[in-house]
Parts: structure tokens; C-alpha cells; sequence
């Protein structure tokens, strides 16, 4: 108790300013989709435009994600989470108030791409301030991100029944906010150290001239995260997109249908406990990776050959596949030393792993419209598995990234926790 107790000293701030900007990360995503159509009633835009909509969440992280290290270099971990976070609950203010169609999408856009800075800064944080508590802190904003992804799907259409569909989409900006306050009263504090010489314990400055940064793309460890991470999410968002289509072509009604996009989101929440500390505690998860991939499979095939037999069976081990994605994000401080490097990892894997999701909804809706059956969607997504096995196995292997980032003969030389190595 008193080991726990020094562990979370002078930590306990930042340690609600992560948990509740996790929770922030996916609000105006979840918060909306449920009452877009009542949107569109209103505003009178076309399925163009719902496209647009739909296009947006994984536009914007993967933007953000590519950008969002830039940010850190030039402003520092704990100014970005703020300005990540007030953006955010700007833009889902807003948007809730706006009477025009651009407008509406601007401020989406504002809000998701505060959430995709957010997706990249949170990981470093965690290895800044918990480098000695790495899969605990990772458990609890990868759970904080699907508790904020299932709970505003679910309370959307009730408080929009009771209060409108403006309330519904805009009093998630509340929560943005109070995650905001943490970050400035932790600047704050650091500012006042600074002042007076003292210094954040573990805390290097993010512009530390001793810090030599490498390039990401440089490195198989970097690549192969991404590919790991694109693959992941390219599936998991085809599958939130598609499962309605898939049960009902089979003759399940759209009610049934859609309280299996419920069961797919909450085994996303029991691989959200379960995969970090697992990852963690393994010299080289990848078999984590090969069962997640497993489960993916035959829950592809029982959907194609058998989509009304034992359903939930198929929904259940389709909603465990994507553990490779909370596993994806705890390795992004387990395979890097600094938090530098995990800036700079994070806004890679992220930014390149969420241009590669962004796809998947689409094709696979071509993929069925230009074919007869899901058959071909379904060998899409097999592929996307494939590319989830073979690059989880070089992401998994026990290196950093920074003793690869750098071209051939050229030494390394970092900092961690203020001491210079070389």
C-alpha cells in the first residue's frame, strides 16, 4: 500500500487528466452516428453528405495522427492534450449550435480532429509520467476510450427523445472540457517549477537538443505497428459499418441486428482489460496476435456460411479480433525508450494505421455491391488478417524502435528520465 501510494505521488493529476481524455477520444463519433438521420432531416442534406459524415472520423485521426508529433515538438506533450481537448469540446459545442450544413461539418471536423491529437499524445504521456506502470496506465485509457465509445451510442436516442438531438451531441463537449482543466492546472504547475528550478520528476524537455530523432518509416518496428494497427482498425470499422447489412441480408430483423453491433462493442471493451497487461507481462505477444487473428477468421466464415446459426457465437469472436488494437497501443510504449520516441511512434502507426482503416467500409460495401454475396468482402477482410499476422510478428520481437530508427553507422544517442545514453 505504501509502495502505491509513492508509485502515484505527485502523479494523481495527471493520472485524471489521462483517464477522462480518454474518455474524450471517440464522443463525437459515437455521440452523433445514432441520430444522424434526425440530423438530416432537419438540415435536409443528401447521402452524399452522410458519406462525408462518415468519412470524417477516420480522415481526421489519420490527419492528426501524421501531424499531431509536429504539435508536440513545437508546444510539449502537456500543452497539446490541452489544446487537443479544448478543441474537441469546441467543436462538439458548436457543431450542436450551427443551422448550415458546412458549418455543421467544420466543427465536426474541429472536434475529431482534437480527438486524433488526442489518440497520439496520450500514449508518451503515459510512458512520461508511468513508465513504471505501463500496462496498468495503458488498461485504463484503453478502457476509457470504449467506455466513451459505447456509452454515448447507447444514450444518444433516449436524451435526443427527452431533449432533442442538439442536447444529445453537445453535452458530451462537457466532458472535453473538464478534461482540459487537469492538463492547464498541470501546466500551470510545471510553469511554477520552472520558475523556481524545480524539476517534474521523469520530466525532459520534449526539444532536448541531446535527443537525436530518427525517422519512423526508417524502422521495421515502426512499419510494421502501422501495418499491424491499419489492418486492426480497417476490419473493426468495416465490421461496425456492416454487420447491420450482413444479419439482415440473412433474414435477421434490423432490431436483432443492431443489438449485435452492441455485443461487437462491448467484447471490445473485454479485450480492452484483458490485452494490455497480457501484452505486457510477454517477451513476445504474438501469439496474442495469432489468437486474436484465429477468432477473426472463423467469425468470418461463420458469417458467411452461417450467419442466422449460432450468431452471437460469431458476433462474440468477431468483437475479440480487434484485442490486437488495445495490443497495438500498449506496444507503442513497450517497443520505445523515451517519450519522444513514443510521440513519434504513436503519430505513425496512427496516422498511417487509420489512412489504411478509412478504406475498409468503402471497399467493402463495393466489394458486396459488384458481387453477388458478401464472399468478396469477406476475402478482403482476410487479407487485411493476413497483413495483421505477418507485420505482429516483426512488431511483437523485443527491440525499440529507437535502435532502428537511425540509418546504418550513425550512433544513437537519447535521454530518459534526464540521464543522457548513449
Amino acid at each position: 500500500m505504501i509502495c502505491a501510494v509513492k508509485v502515484l505521488h505527485g502523479r494523481l493529476l495527471v493520472f485524471a487528466a489521462i483517464a477522462l481524455s480518454a474518455l474524450v477520444l471517440r464522443l463525437a463519433v459515437t455521440s452523433f452516428t445514432p441520430v444522424a438521420a434526425r440530423v438530416r432531416d432537419e438540415f435536409g442534406f443528401s447521402e452524399t453528405i452522410v458519406g462525408v459524415f462518415g468519412m470524417i472520423p477516420t480522415a481526421m485521426f489519420a490527419l492528426f495522427g501524421l501531424t499531431a508529433p509536429i504539435l508536440t515538438r513545437r508546444l510539449g506533450l502537456e500543452w497539446t492534450a490541452f489544446v487537443a481537448m479544448l478543441a474537441a469540446g469546441i467543436g462538439m459545442l458548436v457543431r450542436a449550435t450551427v443551422s448550415a450544413t458546412p458549418a455543421l461539418l467544420v466543427f465536426s471536423a474541429l472536434a475529431l480532429g482534437g480527438m486524433g491529437i488526442g489518440n497520439v499524445v496520450v500514449p508518451p504521456l503515459v510512458k512520461k509520467y508511468f513508465p513504471d506502470r505501463l500496462a496498468a496506465m495503458s488498461t485504463v485509457y484503453i478502457v476509457g476510450v470504449q467506455v466513451g465509445t459505447i456509452v454515448p451510442a447507447f444514450a444518444a436516442v433516449p436524451v435526443a427523445d427527452l431533449a432533442g438531438w442538439r442536447v444529445s451531441i453537445g453535452m458530451w463537449a462537457l466532458v472535453a472540457f473538464a478534461a482540459a482543466l487537469p492538463w492547464l492546472v498541470q501546466l500551470v504547475r510545471l510553469r511554477g517549477e520552472n520558475r523556481t528550478g524545480g524539476a517534474d520528476a521523469g520530466r525532459v524537455a520534449d526539444d532536448a537538443p541531446a535527443i537525436e530523432r530518427g525517422r519512423v518509416w526508417r524502422s521495421p518496428v515502426g512499419i510494421a505497428l502501422a501495418l499491424m494497427f491499419g489492418g486492426t482498425s480497417l476490419t473493426t470499422y468495416a465490421m461496425f459499418t456492416w454487420i447491420p447489412d450482413i444479419l439482415t441480408d440473412a433474414g435477421r430483423s434490423p432490431a436483432y441486428a443492431g443489438s449485435m453491433v452492441g455485443v461487437f462493442s462491448a467484447m471490445g471493451l473485454v479485450a480492452a482489460i484483458a490485452a494490455p497487461s497480457a501484452c505486457a507481462r510477454m517477451r513476445n505477444p504474438y501469439p496474442i496476435v495469432i489468437a486474436a487473428s484465429v477468432c477473426f477468421l472463423v467469425a468470418f466464415a461463420g458469417l458467411l456460411f452461417a450467419p442466422t446459426t449460432a450468431t452471437i457465437l460469431w458476433i462474440v469472436l468477431l468483437g475479440l479480433g480487434p484485442s490486437t488494437f488495445p495490443m497495438s497501443l500498449t506496444l507503442i510504449n513497450l517497443r520505445t525508450r523515451t517519450h519522444v520516441g513514443s510521440s513519434e511512434l504513436s503519430g505513425f502507426a496512427q496516422g498511417v494505421g487509420y489512412t489504411i482503416a478509412s478504406t475498409g467500409p468503402l471497399l467493402f460495401g463495393v466489394l458486396h455491391s459488384v458481387t453477388d454475396g458478401w464472399w468478396a468482402s469477406f476475402g478482403f477482410l482476410t487479407a487485411a488478417v493476413v497483413v495483421v499476422l505477418v507485420s505482429g510478428a516483426v512488431a511483437c520481437r523485443n527491440r525499440m524502435l529507437e535502435d532502428t530508427w537511425l540509418p546504418r553507422g550513425r550512433s544513437h544517442t537519447t535521454v530518459e528520465d534526464g540521464v543522457r545514453i548513449s
